[in-house]
């Protein structure tokens, strides 16, 4: 199969909500899920946002733990995974950490005929590849896949995860849970309305469920190549079990 290894990852609310509608990002984890996340992030050679969460969260989309990073260096990798983005517009703010923060590959797909206005407007602090009139996920995942990247993490946003999820083209799902409602209309989904491989008739493999603090972790097995995909390395682990 000419993709990589697809791991979608996100916190939701109870009532299925990635944050709230106020500008301040609601943080819906945890410490310890935090540290959890930054274990797959180690574990990843690349890590993709939709255009839509480097405008809203500006997030960094990096390695914390020096530990982590420091076992990427000695199996030869950048500190940090390489940075993806998907954009139909365009619209991307130039100084956003996603360009500015890390030492590591950054790579924006676009349509066609977007990418020297988009090029331009970053001012060349990534690589632009232009897709077909609109974007598809499975190109992008085959060019990725000819890049080198064998294990991608999706990080959202609502967007993101619809296309990857409508399409049959995540292989695990891990989803957490927060104990608590949002309740707003305006506030982003963890998906939007689509027609999902998963349905009453066709239901989802659940490979694991584990609290973590006042959070639950599910794990869902979405293809035949997550058992191929084994245990979790000594990166994603916790950093308390591996300092024991």
């Amino acid at each position: 199969m000419n993709r990589p290894y697809v791991t979608l990852s996100c916190a939701m609310s109870l009532d299925g909500y990635l944050d709230s509608s106020a500008p301040r990002r609601l943080a819906l984890s945890n410490p310890a899920d935090f540290d959890r996340v930054d274990g797959l992030r180690a574990d990843s050679d690349a890590i993709m946002v939709g255009a839509s969460t480097v405008r809203r969260d500006d997030p960094r989309l990096l390695v914390r733990d020096e530990g982590r990073r420091m076992l990427r260096a000695a199996a030869g990798q950048p500190p940090s995974p390489v940075k993806v983005t998907v954009t139909a517009s365009g619209d991307l703010p130039p100084l956003a950490a996603f360009f500015t923060v890390g030492d590591v590959d950054k790579l924006v797909y676009c349509p066609r005929g977007r990418g020297a206005s988009l090029a331009a407007r970053i001012a060349h602090r990534a690589t632009v590849i232009e897709g077909g009139p609109r974007v598809e996920m499975a190109d992008v995942l085959a060019d990725l896949s000819a890049r080198g990247i064998r294990r991608l993490l999706v990080e959202g946003g609502g967007r993101l995860h619809t296309q990857f999820l409508a399409q049959g083209l995540v292989d695990e799902l891990q989803l957490v849970i927060a104990p608590l409602f949002v309740g707003e209309a305006q506030a982003p989904r963890f998906v939007g309305p689509g027609s999902f491989p998963w349905d009453a008739s066709h239901r989802a493999r659940l490979a694991e469920a584990r609290p973590i603090g006042d959070v639950v972790l599910l794990r869902y097995a979405l293809s035949d190549r997550f058992a191929e995909a084994g245990q979790e390395s000594a990166a994603s682990m916790p950093l308390a079990a591996r300092r024991s």
